[in-house]
């Protein structure tokens, strides 16, 4: 009965700590959480209404999509690991193609990351999240180091708010 006990003990522990490991936090200590549907069988972009920018690109659970500059969209090519994709975890491409709604679908493609795994491409350009965007609508990442954007439904990027009630944009300060 004790052994019995023991490996149930046992089993229990390790679950524990393989559900802490599941807990991506950044340097900071607080908690983020990445869209499920960037792995999933199948991820998901739609457009959202950002009150700062206009129609914003999201993923299936509303979380705010981002576009870096050190990328290349013809070749499609991501620059972001290490470090940088700990902060900016990437939209990875499903099994299937993925879903849009509000977007083209001719300009949704995917690219091999040098990890080998799929990273989604909207243009050409690979997709982020992130890592201090908590909910959906967040747009923390806008402008960091003046490299990182929200991307509109045509992806391309997007650098300038909209000037409140017009529907313009004007210049954007980070």
């Amino acid at each position: 009965m004790k052994r019995f006990a023991v490996v149930i003990g046992t089993a229990v522990l390790g679950l524990t700590a393989l559900t802490a490991c599941g807990d991506d936090a950044p340097a900071g200590g607080t908690s983020t959480t990445q869209s499920t549907a960037g792995q999933s069988a199948e991820a998901k972009l739609a457009t959202a209404k950002s009150d700062k920018f206009g129609d914003i690109v999201v993923d299936g659970a509303g979380k705010t999509l981002y576009v870096f500059d050190k990328d290349t969209a013809n070749p499609s090519k991501s620059n972001c690991d290490g470090e940088c994709e700990a902060k900016w975890p990437v939209l990875k491409a499903g099994s299937a193609a993925p879903q849009v709604e509000g977007i083209d679908a001719s300009l949704v493609g995917t690219v091999t990351r040098t990890d080998g795994s799929k990273q989604v491409t909207l243009a050409g350009l690979p997709l982020y999240y992130f890592a201090n965007d908590a909910k959906a609508g967040d747009v923390n990442g806008q402008a960091v180091g003046g490299i990182w954007w929200v991307v509109g439904p045509d992806g391309k990027k997007i650098t300038a708010e909209k000037a409140p009630g017009t529907g313009e944009t004007s210049s954007y300060s980070y």
